[in-house]
């Protein structure tokens, strides 16, 4: 081999062939990612339109498009929540500042609450009796002005409220009803204590019944028991509905104190007038929390408080004046089930308030991310953060998630509302699951997303008036309360495992559960290798193709962790068992829900009817599929369900989805149809938005 050659003038060349390096792997970069497979000239073209992309379009087109998506996307009640967001609009002082300390912002957000119900006419417990579409549809709107505003009313009508007119009988909702719709009556819902929040069951509050004088006596037996984090309980709050142990004297084996259970009691804590706290009742502020400072969240303890009888919520279990125990259902288990059951719709109103945060945040980080220009070719403009591979990467797949979540929780509320007209056995059984899913699994994204958007802001992404800092510490919560997430997903994984036993003993399946029963046999057999190699786009962007793949990997993970359980029940026993196969039981739950996701996105867009549109949301939702299968690509590449070639052409496919999605992501995002009073980040905002940032800080 000859030795290499040494001038003076290496130096500087080395130094302009490593610049040329650089720029050939930023151009490579910007390339749409499918480039590589195309012809010379294609890849030119290519990158032409990658640097024309980076401008924000305005022409007639993308608004058509855009107006035509907002159409599709819109829901029976965008008119009420338009309403609701011209009030505001219409209100300054109603408004919530950037900065605000927690006395002021408890007071605006009572304020505001008292507002949309007294001035502009809302009546939220109405609604959710007569159409809970429409219901969630204010919640979600509330929480647009602010998510503690959001909160607030949740606690007053879904909390307090539901559990009035779903755990009492009709002699309560004559009394109460029409106060806590006008908010006469502000109540809390205190079921959490320090010592126990998911573990409902175990709740160490007693309810003793005093047959002499025909009360119920309230107590906190030890300071494990107080309620805490109970909201509109350290201000607000003139009632509280209380979950305690029912205690029947003397009716126990051998004349001891029965245990009947949880159950729900109205139990005063203000006077209605003065606003004071009630003889008996102590009450304290939980203090500042990491979010939501509008809701004043409190802890109560209960110093022998006597109720009247009446005040038991008695539609599952009820007290006669001698002291005799009656219910409809026969056992302590049947009753609780009951009672959680009629609660869910707080994990629907969650869930679908989630997807409202998730799509502001990506709002505001698509916009920005298209305003924002930095780098470019030699001598040619910057080009906008968009353009960059890396950041389509982060985002695309979010703003199709947004899209995906965002039909799947329609869904999920009108099967709510199918519940609340039927009472059918079924439909409540698949709502308890699916909302305890859906709540578990958007609310994970959103809270992960929200960090997400703030690191592709950069430094702006930091400033308080860019909102995500607000909206990660507000939102982190719904990951919380109304069921701990990795808890609800266990109940997930329960009910699917209960469904695979029903399959085998010949029974019925719930709906929503069917393709367990269609086709288990086919998704356990051994994968075809003929289509474990195919290749082709039409294939992976053919939804049977991206549905059956959702699907197999469910079967394959209910089987295997069916098998495991049987496993480890013999030596660990079933608690043992079910802990040492958690983190597989998670990963079960997580994969149905994925498949529930998708179904429903698949649906939406087979039913919509304009063929641009549905065009457009076809783009998303392959976006959305393909990006799950390739992030989960091992999973299928263990059981040969995708050859390499296959998962290759996957990957190199998401890839490219993610590229045709940016030149359309501010159609998709302007179809979310949020007001600047919704997204108020300066940076986020349609137009303007380096003025309106300027003027903020003084300029």
């Amino acid at each position: 081999m000859a030795a290499r050659t040494t001038t003076s003038g290496s130096g500087h060349e080395d130094e302009q062939m490593a610049a040329m390096r650089r720029l050939q792997v930023l151009s490579l970069h910007l390339l749409d990612p499918s480039s590589s497979s195309r012809s010379e000239g294609e890849g030119k073209e290519g990158l032409a339109l990658a640097a024309c992309a980076g401008k924000r379009r305005h022409a007639s087109g993308g608004a058509d498009a855009a107006a035509a998506l907002a159409a599709c996307l819109r829901g029976r009640h965008r008119d009420t929540q338009a309403r609701v967001f011209e009030f505001f609009r219409a209100r300054p002082d109603l408004q919530t500042p950037v900065e605000l300390s927690t006395a002021a912002h408890r007071e605006l957000c009572f304020r505001q609450l008292c507002a949309l119900v007294r001035e502009a006419g809302v009546r939220p417990l109405s609604l959710m009796a007569s159409d809970p579409a429409e219901y969630f549809a204010v919640m979600e709107a509330a929480g647009g002005v602010d998510i503690s505003l959001g909160v607030k009313l949740g606690v007053q009508y879904s909390l307090w409220g539901g559990s009035v007119i779903n755990l009492g009988t009709k002699k309560h909702r004559d009394k109460f009803f029409d106060g806590i719709d006008k908010l006469d009556y502000p109540g809390c819902f205190a079921m959490t204590e320090l010592h126990h929040g998911s573990n409902v069951q175990a709740l160490q509050t007693t309810a003793t019944f005093d047959p002499v004088t025909d009360e119920f006596i309230i107590n906190t037996p030890n300071d494990g028991a107080i309620k805490w984090w109970i909201g509109n309980a350290a201000l607000h709050g003139k009632f509280a509905t209380v979950f305690a142990r029912l205690i029947l004297p003397l009716q126990g084996k051998g004349g001891e104190p029965a245990d009947m259970g949880i159950h729900a009691f109205i139990v005063p804590i203000r006077d209605l007038e003065t606003n004071a706290v009630l003889p008996g009742i102590e009450i304290n502020d939980c203090g500042h929390k990491i979010g939501l400072n509008g809701v004043d969240n409190g802890a109560l303890r209960f110093h022998s408080v006597r109720i009247p009888r009446d005040n038991l919520l008695n539609r599952f279990g009820d007290v006669s004046r001698d002291g005799k125990y009656t219910s409809s259902l026969p056992t302590i288990n049947k009753r609780f089930a009951a009672t959680l059951g009629e609660l869910v719709g707080g994990r629907v109103g969650i869930a679908y308030s989630s997807v409202g945060v998730l799509k502001v945040s990506v709002t505001i980080a698509v916009r920005y991310a298209l305003l924002r220009h930095q780098f470019g070719p030699p001598k040619q403009p910057e080009i906008s953060v968009l353009d960059y591979q890396s950041h389509q990467h982060k985002l695309m797949p979010m703003l199709a998630s947004s899209y995906a979540f965002h039909f799947a929780t329609l869904s999920l509320v009108d099967k709510y509302s199918e519940m609340k007209k039927t009472n059918d056995e079924d439909v409540i059984a698949d709502v308890h699951v699916l909302s305890s899913g859906l709540k578990a699994y958007i609310t994970s994204y959103t809270a992960k997303s929200i960090s997400v958007c703030r690191e592709s802001c950069g430094g702006h992404g930091y400033a308080a008036v860019n909102r995500f800092g607000a909206l990660r510490n507000d939102h982190d919560i719904f990951q919380t309360f109304e069921g701990d997430n990795t808890v609800l997903l266990q109940q997930v994984a329960g009910d699917l495992l209960k469904q695979y036993q029903e399959k085998f003993k010949g029974g019925t399946l719930s709906v929503t559960w069917n393709y367990l029963r269609d086709s288990m046999g086919t998704y356990l057999s051994q994968p075809n290798p003929v289509t474990a190699r195919w290749e082709g786009e039409d294939h992976l962007r053919d939804p049977n193709f991206q549905l059956d793949a959702f699907r197999y990997r469910t079967s394959r993970l209910l089987q295997s962790v069916a098998a495991r359980l049987q496993k480890h029940n013999k030596t660990l026993g079933g608690f043992g068992a079910w802990n040492r196969c958690l983190n597989h039981l998670l990963t079960l739950a997580e994969s149905h829900i994925e498949s529930v996701i998708l179904a429903k996105f698949i649906e939406a867009v087979k039913r919509c009817p304009d063929e641009k549109t549905r065009e457009l949301l076809k783009l998303v939702c392959d976006l959305y599929a393909l990006d799950r299968i390739w992030k989960d690509i091992g999973t299928y590449r263990n059981v040969d369900y995708v050859a390499p070639n296959k998962a290759k052409a996957i990957h190199k496919l998401a890839d490219y989805l993610s590229y045709q999605v940016r030149l359309v992501a501010q159609e998709l995002v302007d179809a979310f149809d949020l007001p600047d009073l919704i997204i108020r980040a300066p940076i986020g905002m349609q137009s303007e938005a380096y003025a309106q940032y300027t003027q903020f800080v003084g300029f």
